[in-house]
């Protein structure tokens, strides 16, 4: 069992550093050192909102979203995160407490070691700052276009929006149709910005429209390229 567990540590900290670009052996052996596996079922929180952030985190396997509690306690979901993406970490650079919340999707695997060990790298590696200078400028991106997106277009534009950023993240499950994520409508309104009874409504159009199927969590994606056009006019 726990050459098992030193296995899987050392495929993690490969996966890792090749994700960054490759690092030196002793790079890598410090990471190797301090890096965990932490496993979290379903609906489970992985940091809260306004607590003190001391590691870095990369998500294996599963799915995780990041929120914000906004008015009235309503959710909003600010971002999923995929396999092979690292989170949680800006509130660090930024010098601040966690402003979101990370709660896993469904059943997932999570990387972390000590933000201490992260900087240590960063000092010494070109291609560990370059990978978080890309990704956060990347994020900023999205953030700018999604802000705009929820805030002026029309609800079916927002919703079309939200599917094919799910797909986006997601892809297709082995159909090749259906997202290979699963949502609550909840979850799904707060991605779009919409309440949850309106989610129900434009969904039951997309059905009636055929560009989508559902059923239960599931969305089947049968007409992308209306969904584009949809999202695209706002």
């Amino acid at each position: 069992m726990a050459k098992k567990k030193e296995s899987n540590k050392e495929k993690a900290a490969k996966a890792i550093a090749k994700l960054w670009g490759g690092i030196e052996d002793e790079q890598f052996d410090l990471l190797l050192e301090h890096i965990e596996l932490k496993k979290f079922k379903k609906g489970e929180l992985i940091y809260q909102n306004e607590q003190q952030p001391t590691e870095a985190m990369c998500l294996l396997t599963g799915k995780v979203k990041i929120f914000k509690d906004g008015i009235s306690g309503k959710n909003q979901i600010i971002r999923v995160i995929k396999p092979l993406e690292f989170f949680g970490f800006r509130a660090y650079f930024a010098d601040e407490i966690y402003k979101t919340a990370a709660m896993s999707l469904d059943n997932c695997v999570v990387a972390s070691f000590p933000i201490a060990v992260l900087m240590k790298l960063l000092q010494k590696s070109f291609n560990i700052g370059h990978y978080f200078i890309k990704y956060l400028s990347i994020e900023i991106g999205k953030s700018d276009d999604r802000t705009v997106n929820l805030t002026q277009k029309h609800i079916r534009a927002r919703l079309a929006e939200a599917l094919l950023f799910l797909l986006d993240s997601y892809g297709l499950a082995k159909d090749d149709s259906t997202l290979d994520c699963s949502l609550s409508r909840e979850d799904l309104a707060n991605i779009a910005n919409m309440t949850t009874s309106n989610c129900i409504r434009t969904l039951s159009a997309f059905v009636s429209e055929g560009l989508i199927e559902t059923n239960v969590r599931k969305i089947k994606i049968l007409n992308e390229e209306e969904l584009k056009k949809i999202a695209d006019m706002g």
